[in-house]
């Protein structure tokens, strides 16, 4: 499978070392990569393991015919008010018959429906594993192994900047302190304020329901509250008391529709969703059939989120489309 990557910052660059590791097993083939920064790189027999960027291609679409790939792989960041531009170059690939992976959860949060309804009319997959947890298993469990299975609600702490931020408070340091030490392990969105207002929850909150609920919804229909409000003081306050404040996405049915939010709670230390510290993350689905249970991610990283894009190619590639 040819393969062609729209953004080549960490996670691009760790799934690049993953394919050729594994490629003997797996024979992928990058034929391009086209960026913002650095440039495109083209060539439909395979490029190199450090190839050479030239110009940057006038538009994706054009980069697209160039590049002659069975699969565009889309790794631009997160634009969470739109999803575009991740949205626009996902309908360029499949207008051009290439299956489709992406760790955007934009798209996913924004226009999942018209996209899966596009890629299946034209018979292509359209998969995003990583869009979530990193590539910790969500969507594929779901895809795979719970047939029948109706998810009623779910609620989860997904994003690690409000975490490192809070625990870096807790520890006595000041809120920006916290966030500055979050960018600096690069798990910040590019705007970190995205993390911090709620917003990276909220796109993940409305992923989730879009694909597991079929929600159809967007980010800005997720009542969404972030943690900018927080101060040392308070956190010691609630630390008195044994507990600890995450940023929490939940999802539920109820009898007027889904109820989708994002808030800052109060837990107690032992809560479930308190027990993930730092970069790691936590899943809880709420079904009819299988009570509650849930995935967890410790200390994920680039390598995590790039085998997740990894699984998806492997699984259009060697099983064919949904």
């Amino acid at each position: 499978m040819k393969i062609a990557l729209i953004g080549y910052g960490n996670v691009a660059r760790a799934l690049v070392r993953l394919m050729r590791a594994r490629r003997r097993e797996f024979p992928f083939t990058v034929t391009g990569i086209h960026t913002l920064r650095h440039g495109t790189a083209v060539n439909p027999r395979g490029l190199k393991a450090n190839p050479k960027f030239g110009p940057r291609i006038e538009s994706v679409e054009a980069f697209l015919d160039a590049a002659r790939a069975d699969a565009a792989v889309e790794l631009t960041t997160l634009s969470p008010f739109d999803g575009q531009p991740a949205i626009a170059h996902i309908r360029a690939a499949l207008a051009r018959g290439m299956h489709v992976v992406t760790a955007n959860k934009g798209p996913i949060a924004h226009a999942y429906g018209e996209l899966a309804d596009e890629a299946a009319r034209l018979g292509l997959g359209f998969r995003f594993e990583s869009a979530v947890m990193d590539g910790a298993p969500v969507f594929n469990l779901w895809r795979h192994t719970m047939p029948g299975v109706k998810v009623l609600g779910f609620t989860g702490a997904l994003n690690s900047t409000s975490k490192v931020a809070i625990e870096t408070m807790e520890r006595g340091g000041t809120f920006d302190e916290g966030l500055a030490r979050a960018r600096a392990m690069g798990i910040t969105e590019g705007d970190g304020a995205f993390d911090i207002d709620g917003w990276d929850s909220a796109a993940k909150t409305a992923a989730l329901a879009n694909v597991l609920m079929d929600a159809r919804t967007t980010p800005r229909q997720v009542s969404t509250r972030g943690i900018g409000r927080l101060t040392p003081a308070r956190l010691a306050e609630i630390n008195r008391q044994g507990k600890t404040v995450r940023l929490i996405s939940r999802a539920r049915r109820t009898a007027h529709g889904l109820s989708l939010r994002v808030r800052a709670e109060v837990l107690d230390r032992a809560d479930i969703l308190a027990s993930v510290p730092g970069t790691s993350n936590i899943l809880l689905f709420h079904t009819d059939l299988m009570g509650t249970f849930g995935t967890v991610s410790i200390d994920p990283g680039a390598e995590q989120t790039a085998y997740g894009v990894f699984s998806d190619l492997v699984g259009m590639g060697f099983q064919g489309p949904e």
